[in-house]
């Protein structure tokens, strides 16, 4: 195991913006290796990326080259061979772990008792803490809620960085117990439950994974859907453009199955109900943009602008209004369906739609209304 010779940390300010609490500055740890007496010449950025817990091969030449690493007291090489007793130190900076930090942050509490909790989360909170999301997340405000006050580190900043980072991965931690046992967006408003210990945590992933509970969202999306109802099966991989995006692939990808309802059609935009089968990331996102109808408001997935070609002219400034009106995707929570941990009671819970849809929904009515005299 490394020795860590020093740290250096800077100097909070007294009130740090939001840009310095989420990407708090990186600080310079420093760490030496002894090569073991029995080992074979290997390649220094070898040998690092092996013994370095999440440093790639790549990560270590960048070091090197640098002049982060020292060998013996002299910069080296990354086709250096190490050998027995060599003395290698690494200077690194990195910013400071992320952690769970309890946080007395209202909640919108629909219902709640010893084994469950279930919340109506606005848009704009974030789920859990993520890189560039540390604070004021969703779990922050569950464990302060839960009587928890101490913060609890879960990963190095290093791994949050990486686009490859499996945000399952936290649910997968001890840390957050209790836990969150499916996710929202950021932007997506609406019903979330939560297990508020180990065994209702437990049982209501089983759930969500054997696809027993039932899941309802309601979305407005541009364009006129001319079916009434269909179901979108697909597989769902990374994208190759963006690889924190994600998209429908030919193979390779994790089977998504969403049904949809079409409930209303205006002049540029439809109202749609889903229903989800199966639980991926971003799943409705990338399944309305792959029927060529991308959620109202969504920049990642091409439903922040103009997104439908046969707005009128005449409409084109409503278009814009609306869009506007809606700085996120268009996706709401609508209900939430499960059976309870403890007494096996199916449970279900609706959530009525935020302000900034009702408002969009009612200038799109309005307007094809007066379309149609």
């Amino acid at each position: 195991m490394p020795r860590k010779l020093q740290e250096q940390t800077t100097k909070p300010t007294p009130e740090p913006t939001t840009e310095q609490t989420h990407y708090p500055e990186k600080r310079e740890e420093v760490f030496e290796y002894h090569a073991p007496a029995g080992i074979e010449p290997v390649r220094l950025d070898v040998y690092l990326a092996l013994i370095i817990k999440g440093a790639t091969r790549t990560k270590v030449q960048l070091a090197i080259d640098a002049g982060n690493i020292t060998v013996n007291g002299k910069k080296s090489k990354a086709s250096y061979k190490v050998q027995p007793h060599d003395h290698i130190i690494c200077r690194v900076m990195k910013r400071p772990p992320i952690e769970l930090l309890p946080e007395n942050i209202p909640l919108d509490i629909v219902y709640e008792d010893a084994d469950v909790l279930v919340v109506n989360k606005p848009a704009g909170m974030v789920v859990h803490p993520a890189h560039g999301n540390r604070y004021g997340t969703l779990v922050n405000a569950v464990l302060y809620h839960l009587g928890q006050r101490n913060a609890v580190l879960i990963a190095d900043e290093e791994d949050m960085e990486d686009a490859e980072f499996e945000e399952g991965a936290l649910f997968d931690s001890d840390a957050i117990r209790p836990g969150i046992v499916h996710r929202l967006d950021k932007d997506t408003s609406g019903i979330l439950v939560i297990g508020k210990n180990p065994e209702a945590s437990e049982k209501l992933s089983r759930q969500f994974a054997d696809r027993t509970s039932k899941r309802t969202y309601h979305a407005i999306v541009w364009g006129i859907v001319k079916e009434n109802e269909g179901t979108i099966d697909t597989e769902i991989g990374r994208s190759t453009r963006d690889r924190k995006l994600f998209a429908v692939v030919p193979k390779g990808g994790k089977h998504a199955v969403t049904d949809y309802k079409t409930l209303a059609r205006y002049d540029f935009l439809s109202l749609v109900q889903l229903n989800l089968r199966t639980g991926r990331t971003h799943q409705i996102r990338v399944h309305c943009t792959h029927m060529k109808h991308p959620l109202l408001g969504d920049t990642a997935y091409g439903g922040g602008s103009l997104a439908y070609g046969g707005i009128r002219a005449q409409h084109r400034s409503t278009a814009h209004r609306v869009l506007e009106l809606m700085p996120r995707q268009a996706l709401h929570a609508t209900s939430l369906g499960f059976r309870h941990p403890r007494t096996g009671e199916w449970m279900e819970f609706t959530s009525e739609f935020p302000a900034d849809f009702q408002t969009v929904l009612s200038i799109t009515k309005e307007l094809h209304e007066k379309s149609l005299q």
